[in-house]
């Protein structure tokens, strides 16, 4: 990175953190990945969204102060904030899935834009913070069906009321930072961070396509499949919490030159249809799973999404180590176990997580089949 030179070790121990959102997916996965690092963290979320999760599964509770509270209760997030006197914010606490925010428009606007206002809100009394990453979307640019990736320089929008949603957070932390965040006798650093299609053991959130292969094959029964020619740009978790760890490091360390935003996407090759990752999962489970196309109408998703991630190479010095089979296996590792018994899914993580940072990649992957398409 510029100008940046400590080690993740080195920076993450003992230093205090707090992440909203720790309950989910993805927040799980960084509390986790926190945790090994050494960090204080104190998690802020309203409830655990699933049933499974990936934070009991993995007993992420175990490693943090588990905090509850609506992001949107500006005295909750308040007390959350001075209690933990962070260093460093990562706020993921968000209303995610796109064919739920045509059922609850007005929550996903509350949750997403009021809630993300009410965090960085909160953020401006905590003395010691010094870097705030607001995770957003892949799906927060407007979205013209192109055949090139979308570069932090495009147009926001949203033709539904999660990336529209997401595209106000974007307006409402750039308000926030050139309001609050950048005086110059007490700057602190505050990035968007957007990612692509995010996959990964301990995800349950209804309408994904690899949660909705394992529970129909838990169930024995056949899953339906919509717009199975539709791409996306898919990436395994641990691939954007790594940009959102590098980004608040660089934060923190150089505030006025980090604070912006970032996309944080797969390798060419990433964007791949969905008719594709379901024939490599079927391959994987071994012809336990069996497919039916959904043709029938329904609400307006995107069929084609990619991002440009060049400027996070150039400047983060980050890069994806993961191609998309290697995403969708990985994957497929976890909830594997999962299906045979749900045993030792913590140590399995928390070894997911050491085999991705270390020098040769996740130990697991037959390295032979890198590449593929």
């Amino acid at each position: 990175m510029e100008g940046v030179e400590l080690t993740a070790e080195s920076f993450w121990k003992g230093r205090r953190v707090l992440v909203t959102g720790h309950t989910g997916f993805k927040g799980g996965w960084l509390s986790l990945w926190l945790h090994g690092l050494g960090a204080k963290i104190t998690g802020f979320s309203s409830e655990v969204p699933t049933k499974p999760s990936l934070f009991e599964l993995a007993r992420i509770g175990d490693t943090l102060n588990d905090v509850r509270g609506d992001i949107r209760d500006a005295a909750a997030m308040r007390r959350a904030v001075d209690e933990c006197d962070p260093e460093v914010v990562f706020h993921l606490a968000a209303r995610s899935i796109v064919r739920e925010g045509y059922i609850e428009p007005l929550e996903f606007f509350a949750t997403n834009v009021v809630g993300t206002a009410t965090v960085l809100d909160a953020c401006r009394a905590a003395s010691g913070l010094k870097a705030i990453v607001c995770v957003t979307t892949d799906k927060c640019y407007e979205n013209r069906e192109w055949d090139w990736p979308y570069r932090e320089i495009d147009a926001l929008g949203g033709r539904d009321p999660y990336s529209g949603s997401k595209a106000c957070v974007e307006l409402a932390a750039a308000a926030y930072r050139s309001s609050f965040f950048s005086d110059a006798s007490r700057p602190v650093g505050l990035a968007t961070a957007r990612a692509g299609n995010v996959i990964g053991g301990g995800d349950w959130a209804s309408d994904r396509l690899l949660p909705d292969l394992v529970r129909a094959v838990q169930a024995g029964k056949p899953v339906s499949i919509r717009h199975p020619r539709a791409t996306r740009p898919w990436q395994h978790v641990l691939e954007p919490l790594s940009g959102y760890l590098a980004l608040a490091q660089a934060l923190s360390a150089q505030p006025a030159k980090f604070s912006e935003a970032w996309n944080f996407g797969p390798d060419a090759g990433g964007d791949q249809p969905v008719e594709r990752v379901v024939e490599e999962a079927a391959r994987i489970l071994a012809g336990r799973l069996e497919v039916r196309i959904d043709r029938g109408d329904g609400p307006h998703e995107a069929g084609r999404l990619m991002l440009d991630s060049s400027k996070a190479r150039a400047r983060l010095d980050w890069r994806p180590r993961l191609q998309w089979l290697e995403a969708v296996r990985l994957t497929l590792e976890w909830y594997g176990q999962f299906l045979r018994g749900g045993a030792h899914l913590r140590a399995l993580s928390e070894r997911q997580i050491q085999d991705y940072r270390g020098p040769e990649g996740p130990a697991a992957i037959d390295r032979s089949e890198r590449g593929s398409s």
